[in-house]
């Protein structure tokens, strides 16, 4: 029984405060097209204004299952380094999302380095910024939000692993999404050339080979652990491809070509 609820953190600022707005909003960014039963996807996590379009291009290209498992960076650095939610709705204008509290509790079974911990997502705005996309598709969804905030390859290819290994045991279908911006605050030239080498190695399922070209290029690509466990996961479940479906920096909307962070949206499947 759901104990708890995550109250939004940053509805009117990332997002519309009200669920009409919000609904419209969501619909402007999407678009009825073919959909596949992808394994997993990254999704950007800035304000609606700036990456709502390429989140919107992922989320129209997916159906949405039930069951969802979100990783995210932990921005704030509040909380543990690896920390899960099992038992706390999610709230956000158009409802609330319920805790997946089977799937949860099974993720910290297997892999007791996960550690019960709301702090690390009390404030952190990574995860819940996908939630009205995946309600306005599924409003049935639950959740599994896990807030990332190590860079530890093996940590982050034994989460992957533990992923893998609880979701190949459930019945239903269960999409795994990494939420991340990519390189962060340096020209629009720098970003393309940074993060399209970090979107290589997402494009050819090689995890570790995300995880050394963000350590050594200087990629500040905020999710890059989430993304990492996805990818470890993804290749253990069978996944045999990656598809860039959209690529864009803040540059395109606001303009300032000096400064700015960038935004890929990919299906793992």
């Amino acid at each position: 029984m759901t104990s708890a609820v995550r109250t939004p953190a940053v509805a009117g600022r990332f997002y519309p405060r009200r669920p009409e707005e919000l609904r419209r909003e969501i619909k402007e960014y999407t678009a009825e097209t073919a959909r596949t039963a992808a394994i997993g996807c990254i999704a950007p996590h800035a304000g609606y204004m700036y990456s709502g379009h390429v989140a919107g291009a992922v989320y129209s290209r997916l159906e949405i299952p039930r069951r969802a498992i979100i990783l995210c960076p932990n921005h704030t650095g509040m909380g543990h380094p690896l920390a899960i939610m099992t038992h706390a709705s999610w709230q956000t204008p158009l409802g609330e999302v319920a805790a997946d509290t089977e799937l949860g509790t099974a993720l910290l079974h297997r892999f007791p380095a996960l550690h019960e911990d709301s702090a690390a997502h009390r404030s952190e705005h990574a995860i819940e910024v996908q939630l009205p996309f995946l309600q306005v598709r599924r409003p049935e969804l639950s959740l599994v939000p896990i807030a990332v905030g190590t860079s530890d390859f093996e940590a982050l290819r034994d989460l992957g692993e533990a992923l893998a290994d609880v979701i190949s045991g459930q019945r239903d279908k269960v999409l795994i999404i990494a939420s991340s911006d990519m390189n962060h605050y340096e020209s629009d030239a720098v970003t393309r050339v940074k993060d399209h080498k970090a979107i290589e190695r997402v494009l050819a399922l090689d995890a570790r080979g995300l995880w050394e070209v963000v350590m050594n290029q200087d990629i500040s690509m905020c999710g890059f652990g989430p993304s990492v466990a996805m990818l470890t996961a993804a290749r253990q479940l069978g996944a045999t491809s990656a598809t860039l479906v959209k690529y864009a920096t803040s540059g395109d909307v606001s303009g300032d070509r000096d400064m700015v962070v960038g935004y890929a949206g990919i299906i793992v499947e």
